[in-house]
């Protein structure tokens, strides 16, 4: 009798096994989505994440990847904070994820993206700007977005070329590695057109009050014919505010920090008035990944992509499933090599190819209008040479 259940025990097991082994192959492909949910970033990292779980529910009601294997995306809130984001990121990989995705400020892709790196897992920023990422960070780090030198000197050229400017006042968040590479090559491309810098300010993330800025920038000759801001949102907002409540109209300039909501809800629309800033391609885009995110945004969150960092967020996903499917494997080794082989990907913000071994995309760079609170494409800027 005891040698009858042994055998029965063996078979059952093997027999367990056999029928386990499907439901194995099939296990949930899992991504981690690092994103700051609360603190200053949460009004563009918020929409990034909204769009990554858009593109996981498109890629599962299609079936999924690889005959069938859905995607699961584990989020953590890096809360604004780099010391969240680095245990976020110890979170995820504990959590057996075979990429990371998120961020969109290099100070928070810096404590976290090694971590992945460290373990051989690849991590695409949707946000992060900062051009020499790939290069600090290594082989398996890869950007959605094109490079602060791109998205600057597009606001450079627009501001000479489209508003007549010819001395510029630079205000900096000293605070932030994106604010300041920002800046920079703003001022690079400035005097490489010819445009005179005749003040430069600082402020730090947090910061509430800019009365004493204003006052500067009021008391400078020559007088500025445009202010150029280097900010992440939630002082993009209040910076706009403040200024036009001073009664100054100047022309505002300003990157991707200012692609948010919170530069019209926070002064309104009266105040929210002659500002430009540069941005990644989507609105008014004719081409059809554009027209179908927007409706699936729409029908799935009830509301419009609230700005450009919701399609990256999407075109993060959408590049991974891609690279997994063009490989054939889930495995982070064979994911990192068929990312860095990814030539043409049509994403919802611009097409996506990694010629060099930078893992920085080439792409379009639009300019964004804001009158009395109404948003307009000005124009879509492309580099010229890399």
């Amino acid at each position: 009798m005891k040698r009858f259940f042994v055998v029965f025990a063996f078979a059952f097991a093997l027999v367990s096994m056999i029928f386990a082994a499907p439901c194995y192959s099939r296990e949930s492909i899992k991504i981690g989505a690092l994103y700051s949910l609360t603190g200053g970033m949460s009004s563009i990292d918020t929409p990034s994440l909204r769009g990554a779980q858009l593109a996981v529910k498109t890629i599962n009601d299609n079936g999924g990847l690889l005959d069938g294997r859905k995607l699961e995306l584990i989020s953590v809130d890096a809360k604004t904070d780099q010391k969240a984001a680095a245990i976020g990121a110890k979170k995820l990989l504990s959590k057996g994820v075979i990429a990371g995705i998120g961020h969109s400020d290099p100070a928070f892709v810096l404590p976290s993206a090694p971590l992945f790196q460290k373990k051989g897992i690849p991590f695409v920023t949707s946000g992060a700007t900062l051009p020499t990422l790939p290069m600090m960070i290594g082989d398996c780090m890869f950007m959605v977005p094109f490079g602060d030198d791109d998205q600057s000197f597009a606001i450079a050229d627009y501001s000479f070329k489209e508003l007549g400017v010819r001395n510029v006042a630079i205000w900096t968040d000293n605070s932030m590695d994106f604010t300041k590479t920002l800046s920079k090559f703003y001022k690079q491309r400035a005097r490489e057109l010819g445009i005179n810098i005749v003040l430069e300010d600082f402020f730090m993330m947090g910061d509430k009050d800019f009365s004493a800025q204003i006052a500067r920038l009021k008391s400078i000759s020559p007088k500025p014919d445009a202010i150029f801001i280097s900010s992440i949102p939630n002082e993009a907002g209040l910076t706009t505010k403040q200024i036009r409540e001073s009664g100054l109209t100047l022309p505002i300039v300003s990157g991707d920090g200012f692609d948010t909501e919170l530069i019209v809800t926070v002064p309104g629309k009266n105040l929210a008035n002659d500002v430009y800033f540069s941005t990644h391609t989507y609105r008014e885009d004719p081409r059809p990944e554009v027209a179908d995110f927007i409706e699936a945004y729409k029908k799935e969150y009830g509301v419009a992509p609230e700005n450009a960092f919701a399609p990256l967020g999407y075109d993060a996903v959408a590049l991974i499933a891609d690279a997994i499917t063009r490989a054939g494997s889930a495995k982070p080794d064979a994911l990192k090599k068929n990312l860095s082989k990814t030539m043409g990907f049509k994403g919802v913000t611009g097409e996506i190819s990694y010629t060099r071994p930078s893992g920085v995309p080439v792409k379009g760079v639009s300019i964004i209008g804001v009158r009395k609170g109404e948003y307009s494409v000005e124009e879509i800027w492309f580099p010229k040479t890399k």
